[in-house]
Formats: C-alpha cells, structure tokens, sequence
C-alpha cells in the first residue's frame, strides 16, 4: 500500500513506526487538530495519520454533498492509502464510523480505540425518537441563504460555544482558557462551515439510526476494540457508552474527562491506548 500523503491539506502524518490512523469527532468546532495531543504522545513507536472529515476543520472548506455515506467514501479512500494492520482510533462520531470500516474490511485494523464514542446528533439526542421531521426543517433552515446564515451564527456565538464546551466537552472548565476558545471560534469561521454544523446537529451525520443498530455493530468478528469511557460523560451519550460496556464485546476503561477527553486528557487517553496495545 502507498503511504498516506503527507502533502495533503486535510492530512497530518506525524511520528514514524506502525501506521496508527486517529479520526477526530465530528461537531461544530471539529477539527483535527483536537487529536494533535494524543498524536503527540504516540509519535515515538507510530506514525499517525490525523485527517480532516469532509467540510470539517479549521482550513477553507468545500461545500460538500454531506452524508453518512460520504464519510463512509472518505474513510476508505483514506484507508486505501495506509499500510495493513493498522491501530485505529477515533472520537464521538467517528469511532462508529471506524468499526463500521473495520467490519467492511476485515484484516485492515489489527485493534481498535474508541474515545466517547457517540452516534446521534444533538437534536435528535435532545428530542428523542420521533423527530424526524423537525430536524429535517432545522438542517434545511441552516442550508437557506436567507436563514441560514442568522441561524448559524447564534448557534456558534462565544457565549454558545462557550457553554457547549464547558457543559460537556471538558470536565475541567478552567482549561477553557481564551486563547483555546478562540481557536475554537476559528474554526465555525470558515466558509460554508454552516452546511456541516446543520447535518452534524441535526443527526443527518449519524452513522446508525438506533441504539440497537450501535450494538450490533460489535456482534461477531472485530479486531480487539478498547472503550475509552469519559467519568464525565454527558447522561444520555453516556448511557450509550455504558450500553456498550454491559454487552462484554470491548474491553472498557473509565478516565478523568468529558467527550474531547483525548484533547484534555491526552497523557492519560495514550497510556491506555499503549497498556491495550501491548496487552
């Protein structure tokens, strides 16, 4: 297999060794620069492969058909480019979408690693079942040139991403310093960045449709998989951790920290990822 590009703008390749691919969630202020940290402890014996999704990050974006399937596309072009077996890991959304890669290709992924790993958007988390319709008018008023634009920036203002972080992407809120809150900001800045936040939130990014449908990706053959588990998870994405958990299917480790865990917690999140891999 060719090596990944290290040329590319949407495509960190940092450290030297086996190939370890780290995926970053999927959110408003995604990016990949969320997993540099983790990277950064790991570089010595992998050399990790830290993308961009489609129409994420903090770089100019493309507007992009966005779906499941079009993450689905990008992962295993990028996979394509990576050497066999690899360590895979990845955060919120992605982690779903990195098992279901691994049961697509089996003998790709040698273990896998999922940090607070979610499956369902914002909305439909918040409103539950039977919102299907709503959340399709919601994305469709973030896509309108007129609405779009108003409804976007209240929803990524300084003091919205302020309190989203603190409420549950970081268990500690003094590390919301404000040069990290600015360069969280800089990221709902680029262009277009509104079309992924609307499919992101409004769960048409969502890999699964259902609890049922996340276990079941963990029947039958995988690779070894680790749950990093967040000691302060928010309650409803943490409940589908623990779901994961009760099935016996990973091996699961419980760390200080909330969904970006692998950004403040990145010593720790590393020295299990080593203790798992060399187990």
């Amino acid at each position: 297999m060719s090596r990944a590009n290290a040329d590319r703008d949407d495509v960190d390749v940092i450290g030297r060794g086996a190939d370890m691919l780290l995926l970053p969630a999927l959110s408003s202020i995604s990016t990949r620069r969320e997993m540099r940290p983790l990277a950064e402890h790991l570089t010595d014996q992998w050399r990790c492969v830290v993308p961009d999704w489609p129409a994420f990050g903090a770089r100019p974006r493309a507007r992009a058909a966005l779906s499941p399937d079009t993450m689905r596309r990008f992962l295993d072009s990028l996979l394509d480019t990576l050497r066999s077996p690899l360590v895979g890991v990845a955060a919120g959304h992605g982690a779903v979408y990195l098992v279901e890669a691994a049961r697509r290709r089996p003998g790709r992924f040698e273990r896998l690693v999922l940090i607070a790993p979610t499956w369902r958007g914002p909305l439909p988390t918040m409103f539950g079942d039977g919102h299907a319709t709503l959340c399709r008018r919601v994305r469709d008023a973030f896509e309108n040139p007129l609405t779009g634009p108003l409804l976007y920036r209240l929803s990524v203002s300084r003091t919205m991403v302020s309190r989203m972080m603190r409420a549950h992407v970081l268990a500690d809120a003094s590390r919301l310093t404000p040069d990290l809150l600015e360069a969280k900001l800089a990221v709902t800045r680029q262009t277009d960045a509104r079309f992924a936040t609307g499919a992101f939130i409004t769960g048409a990014l969502d890999p699964v449709g259902s609890r049922a449908a996340f276990l079941g990706l963990f029947e039958g053959a995988l690779p070894p998989t680790l749950l990093l588990m967040p000691a302060s998870a928010p309650p409803r994405s943490g409940a589908e951790m623990a779901a994961l958990a009760a099935t016996g299917r990973v091996t699961t480790v419980t760390l200080p920290g909330a969904l970006a865990m692998h950004e403040e917690n990145a010593a720790a999140v590393s020295a299990a990822i080593r203790t798992f891999l060399t187990d």
